[in-house]
């Protein structure tokens, strides 16, 4: 059962074998014998291509509760609840792994030193289903309806420039002025789309595609870009704020604000929901929504250090 499930998961013996790391002839086999026992063909196969049949589809869900039944059975009669174990892979953007998750690692090990974690860290979309992955963090919109979503915080981005950038090109006082400098772009790792930028102020609302000859598609080399005096970016504030509070990073345009992202931690739907699964869930909700940077409202803002200077900032 589990086997056949894993195949209709990944809509593959190949994938299916590579998650459950066996040979794939022995995944075939398995299937092959399930179909003979129940005198039903539960796959359509080609050299491409593997789907479900009616009856498979059926069969798919019955086995779907059986398997979490047989788990919860298992939990309940050994210390799994009390102390979770076994691999559990995420998937994370690289800021978000790199400034919020890493640091805080070593308590969730402390708590859960029987678990093996595997991060996935970048800013492409994964597909959790087809990648083995047990979950994901994301911000924005969740089109994918197969993915149960758990808010755990609000990205708020404010627009920011380097000391050194701003020595050389002056500061802009509106949006519209944004045209006229060099602003680092981003773009989307699934379509290569440049994102516009947004401003709010009162009721006036701006989307602007501003110019640039420097984009990225990673959140940790888009703060870097602004770091390095490349240009103007428009940072998340759990990016920015040990920048500003350093001197690294100088705030700009502070009466304008851009259009807030939720962000989420999302499995799917159709997977069990296991006990290192959801101790991670619970431990990643409540670390975010501890975070100052993340809250339903934007953060207060510290201002410089007063000793800090152009040269110390420029090297930090």
């Amino acid at each position: 059962m589990e086997v056949f499930v894993q195949v209709v998961d990944t809509g593959s013996f190949t994938r299916a074998a590579d998650q459950l790391q066996l040979p794939k002839a022995s995944v075939s086999t398995l299937v092959q014998a399930l179909e003979n026992t129940l005198a039903v063909k539960l796959l359509h196969r080609t050299t491409r291509h593997v789907s479900v049949t009616a009856d498979g589809a059926v069969y798919y869900e019955r086995c779907l509760r059986i398997l979490a039944d047989v788990r919860d059975a298992e939990e309940s009669l050994s210390r799994e609840r009390a102390s979770p174990s076994g691999r559990l892979r995420i998937d994370v953007a690289t800021g978000i792994a790199n400034d919020i998750i890493i640091p805080a690692l070593p308590d969730f090990f402390a708590r859960y030193p029987d678990i093996a974690l595997e991060m996935g860290c970048g800013d492409r979309p994964v597909d959790l289903v087809e990648e083995g992955v047990d979950c994901a963090i994301r911000g924005g919109e969740l089109p994918d309806s197969n993915l149960i979503a758990r808010r755990i915080g609000m990205l708020h981005f404010f627009t920011g420039a380097s000391p050194a950038y701003l020595a050389r090109h002056g500061k802009p006082s509106h949006p519209e002025q944004l045209r006229q400098h060099i602003c680092v772009n981003y773009f989307s790792s699934k379509t290569g789309k440049l994102f516009d930028w947004d401003f709010t102020r009162g009721e006036e609302t701006l989307r602007i595609a501003l110019p640039g000859h420097f984009a990225v598609n990673d959140s940790t080399a888009y703060t870097n870009a602004g770091l390095a005096g490349l240009g103007i970016v428009q940072m998340a504030a759990y990016a920015m704020q040990a920048h500003v509070a350093a001197g690294r990073i100088e705030l700009l345009l502070e009466d304008w604000a851009s259009a807030p992202i939720p962000l989420h931690v999302v499995y799917p739907q159709n997977r069990h929901l296991s006990a290192k699964v959801r101790v991670f869930v619970e431990w990643v909700a409540d670390l975010f929504m501890a975070h100052p940077g993340l809250q339903s409202t934007p953060p207060a803002w510290p201002h410089a250090h007063p000793s800090a200077s152009p040269a110390v900032q420029l090297t930090a």
